[in-house]
């Protein structure tokens, strides 16, 4: 039993040390919040009498109030060897700020006179303020939920229902001119900031104490000495919720409302006006590249339509040349190849003409040898007998007859068909090789010389 009453002890003792941490949590996320709140509304005040500058205290409160929150939290970044080194809040921003169009990430990295991660952080808390665009930022880090995970614990401010609330108090600020100096003792990252929480502290009296605390100086006062008048004691305390102080207390509080409002007004009318004028610049580029490209079709199209045209004109040429070339080829040809009527006509005549003139030549020489060719005859029959003798001079006479004549070349050019090319060539073929004679020269056959 006492073993069993110890094990429940041990186990009630565990839980309520879960939920004394879950409950210091919760206090802890709640009161970095309350002062956020408390210290932007104190900006806000400040602003509106001076301008907010390093040497403002409502300023450096905050910028302590939101180190701590960005830095509630924050994972340690393992290093090669296995332990977990401290890591500043500028490294989850670097990262997870990446998506905000014309941010300052770079120009923050390339400072000359910032060296250390928490010295960077607080350059960037000051450049956004200046460039009114630190809720933004916020707001875009928070949406990256896989990079925040990454870099923050479970129960972090940044990853609880507080995120937003946090992006829409930081709104007001977009209202604020701030004016800083990137060269200052406030970006010194050697030492962490702490925030002042005594300008927040303010103790309220209930109705109960306070008329409590008014019969107990009646009370003195009655008992003093004679000397002492109703004028030497402190005026009584207001308790009228109609008096003038509560009436001036609800005005403030209306004239801060009112103040939030009007810079939350502002922050959003800024922001539409960047949108619309961006949507005018866009929609300008967009113009000009769409008459950009009208302009280059209309080029392009004029630049076709002479290059057809050209192509038009010289295929037309082209046309022209070989139609006058084949006119040319064809009136050649004609005149090189005369007609077949023409062609059988002048063959038949020179065949005529070279027939003719080799006869005569050769009739005149056979008339020329006639009488030494009677006298071969007549020899020769003295020398046979009366019968074989009259045979064999007939026989002789035919054979010198034959012996003496040849076939005539001009005929051989006559073998074929008188009106085809093959035998004007070949007339053509034995002229050139001086086979027939010309019509102006004379030829003489080697078989028939006169003896």
């Amino acid at each position: 039993m006492a073993s069993r009453s110890l094990g429940g002890l041990s186990g009630s003792r565990g839980g309520g040390k879960k939920s004394l941490s879950a409950r210091n949590a919760a206090v802890e996320r709640r009161n970095l919040i309350t002062v956020c709140r408390f210290s932007v509304k104190t900006l806000i005040d400040r602003s509106c009498f001076e301008t907010i500058d390093d040497s403002s205290p409502e300023f450096n409160n905050f910028a302590a109030i939101l180190e701590q929150i960005l830095s509630h939290r924050l994972k340690g970044q393992v290093t090669w060897f296995g332990y977990e080194s401290p890591r500043s809040f500028w490294d989850y921003i670097r990262v997870a700020c990446r998506k905000v169009s014309q941010n300052c990430i770079c120009s923050i990295e390339n400072m000359e006179n910032v060296s250390s991660s928490r010295a960077k952080g607080r350059a960037w808390i000051r450049v956004a303020l200046m460039e009114k665009h630190l809720s933004e930022y916020i707001s875009t880090a928070l949406r990256d939920f896989k990079t925040t995970r990454r870099f923050y614990e479970d129960g972090a401010i940044v990853l609880g229902e507080e995120a937003n609330m946090l992006a829409g108090m930081l709104l007001g600020l977009n209202a604020i001119d701030f004016s800083f100096c990137l060269k200052g003792e406030g970006l010194d990252g050697s030492f962490p900031a702490v925030i002042d929480y005594t300008p927040y502290l303010k103790f309220t009296q209930s109705s109960d104490s306070i008329s409590s605390d008014e019969e107990e100086l009646r009370t003195l006062g009655s008992s003093g000495s004679e000397s002492s008048t109703p004028e030497n004691v402190g005026p009584p305390f207001i308790t009228d919720d109609n008096s003038w102080f509560n009436k001036c207390k609800r005005v403030k509080q209306k004239y801060q409302l009112t103040l939030e409002q009007k810079g939350y007004l502002e922050e959003l009318l800024r922001l539409r006006e960047n949108q619309l004028s961006e949507s005018v610049s866009q929609n300008k580029i967009l113009l000009q590249r769409i008459e950009d490209s009208d302009l280059a079709h209309k080029l392009e199209k004029e630049q076709l339509e002479y290059i057809i045209v050209e192509l038009q004109d010289q295929l037309t040429v082209l046309k022209n040349n070989d139609l006058r070339s084949r006119r040319e080829l064809t009136a050649h040809l004609t005149n090189q190849w005369p007609s077949p009527g023409a062609l059988d006509a002048s063959a038949v005549a020179l065949d005529t003409l070279l027939y003719r003139k080799h006869n005569k030549q050769w009739y005149e020489k056979s008339y020329q040898s006639l009488d030494q060719l009677s006298a071969e005859v007549s020899l020769s029959q003295s020398s046979l007998g009366p019968g074989q003798s009259q045979e064999d001079g007939k026989q002789d006479t035919i054979n010198l007859i034959n012996e003496g004549k040849e076939d005539t070349p001009s005929l051989l050019g006559l073998c074929g068909s008188l009106t085809s090319v093959a035998s004007y060539k070949s007339l053509t073929s034995l002229k050139s090789n001086d086979y027939l004679a010309s019509p102006t020269t004379e030829t003489t056959s080697p078989g028939l010389t006169p003896s």
